[in-house]
């Protein structure tokens, strides 16, 4: 009698190398894909989480280190655009658990910016370095409504202090405070150039974490907010300095509801 029981462990012996070979592989494949990630599949990323507003084109370079140009767009059915000058560059370093960017706009962020990401099975934590950068506001004219109407422009200048974004459950919350200086400020509709300085600052807290304050100007301006329901609700007033109600009558009418000599602005 002839035994038949050594031929399976021969061949499957004999298959094993090839198996661990394919396996080892698809591995390495998986890991290349990973580390030379193209940078076009972080530019789709952004276009999704932030719903068309803010967008990465000619992107080069990779996932974890590359550049490109940021636009801001007014979203679906919209044509307005605003590309930001210059390029972006930016750095993403897998740390314990975590991940640094490094975020750096030749116009407007001398010092980059630095985010740290710590990712978590219900959402992340975002701890954003305490920074300094200079934005034009003429690049909000991007987002459509009512920033392609006042045409803004003016310097941002926008500062953090142990400012962290948390997002989990659905909601985001935030701890610290950040802080944007509005310089300067004109618009189309008002012949009064500059129409002054303003303030606008989000602390956390438990009511009126936003509030808008005037620095100086003719136009003056105040209100605060709150982030309720998942999004936004402001409410502030307009009005003109006693020798410059001609110069902003336009201005006044567009941005809110006229009573009197104030403007009611309302948001969400």
């Amino acid at each position: 009698m002839v035994s038949t029981h050594s031929a399976f462990p021969a061949a499957a012996g004999s298959r094993a190398p090839w198996v661990w070979m394919a396996i080892g592989s698809l591995v390495g494949l998986c890991l290349a894909l990973l580390i030379f990630a193209p940078a076009r599949w972080l530019a789709a990323q952004v276009d999704q989480a932030t719903e068309g507003h803010l967008r990465l084109s000619d992107a080069q370079g990779t996932v974890w280190s590359g550049s490109g140009q940021l636009s801001l767009h007014g979203g679906q059915g919209s044509s307005d655009v605003s590309v930001l000058p210059g390029r972006v560059q930016w750095r993403l370093l897998p740390t314990l658990g975590a991940l640094d960017l490094e975020l750096r706009a030749d116009c407007c962020t001398p010092d980059g910016l630095q985010v740290h990401i710590l990712p978590s099975w219900s959402g992340a934590r975002l701890q954003v370095a305490d920074r300094q950068s200079h934005w034009s506001a003429q690049w909000l004219a991007g987002l459509g409504t009512p920033w392609n109407t006042i045409r803004p422009q003016g310097q941002l200048l926008l500062q953090t202090t142990a400012f962290v974004l948390q997002w989990a459950a659905g909601r985001w919350s935030w701890q610290g405070a950040l802080q944007i200086d509005a310089l300067d400020m004109a618009s189309r509709l008002s012949t009064l150039r500059p129409m002054g300085s303003y303030r606008l600052r989000l602390q956390e807290g438990p009511s009126s974490q936003l509030e808008l304050s005037t620095l100086q100007g003719g136009l003056q301006l105040q209100g605060s907010g709150q982030w309720t329901g998942g999004r936004w609700r402001f409410q502030g007033e307009a009005s003109a300095a006693p020798d410059r109600e001609e110069a902003l009558a336009n201005l006044l009418n567009i941005i809110g509801q006229r009573r009197g000599a104030r403007s009611i602005i309302k948001l969400g």
